[in-house]
């Protein structure tokens, strides 16, 4: 497996090994020992698979207290996916890295906890999945607005379509910081 660490800290994209032929492809998506000589000792406890069409985005989300990381990958389609560091007094708090998962480049990307997370489907469709280390918890459910010009995420779609609770989230600047993790904060 490849693994590239990006300029956030403990955000990484993985590449496993993919075995094919003419007859298709396989690849192992998870394998805890593997994943845990590669930094990811995150204990999943949930998996969560989402369908979208072209130019949804979904996000910028995060859980909190009791945060959520995550090991997301695509199944089918395209999507850039998006992790913003939010961790108060984090040296890159507010930072974001993007990265396009795909059926094809079978790549993912695990977003620790203290990350909000988003994506937006490039492809006509879009089956993503993901592993959570902690379980949904919709009274610690919140977000962070898509379009934050503090967080000036490159988002590759003009006009995507977003959800009313997605459109009318705040900008990181107006969370409470009682809302937002703490960097160094144990999850």
């Amino acid at each position: 497996m490849k693994i590239t660490t990006t300029p956030l800290d403990g955000v990484i994209v993985l590449e496993p090994v993919v075995y094919g032929d003419e007859r298709g492809y396989f690849l192992e998506t998870w394998s805890r020992q593997r994943y845990i000589d590669a930094g990811i000792t995150a204990d999943f406890c949930q998996d969560n698979t989402s369908c979208s069409g072209k130019g949804i985005l979904r996000g910028l989300h995060y859980q909190y207290p009791d945060p959520q990381g995550k090991l997301v990958s695509v199944a089918s389609g395209e999507v850039f996916d998006v992790a913003v560091d939010i961790r108060l007094g984090s040296p890159t708090f507010g930072k974001n890295f993007g990265a396009i998962l795909s059926e094809q480049n079978h790549k993912q990307m695990y977003i620790p906890p203290g990350f909000a997370h988003g994506f937006c489907v490039l492809s006509d469709a879009a089956r993503f999945a993901y592993k959570c280390t902690a379980y949904f918890n919709a009274r610690y459910d919140r977000g962070i607005a898509f379009d934050d010009p503090d967080i000036d995420v490159a988002w590759p779609v003009d006009n995507p379509l977003v959800s009313q609770k997605d459109s009318s989230s705040p900008r990181l600047a107006d969370i409470p910081h009682d809302n937002l993790p703490k960097f160094g904060e144990a999850f």
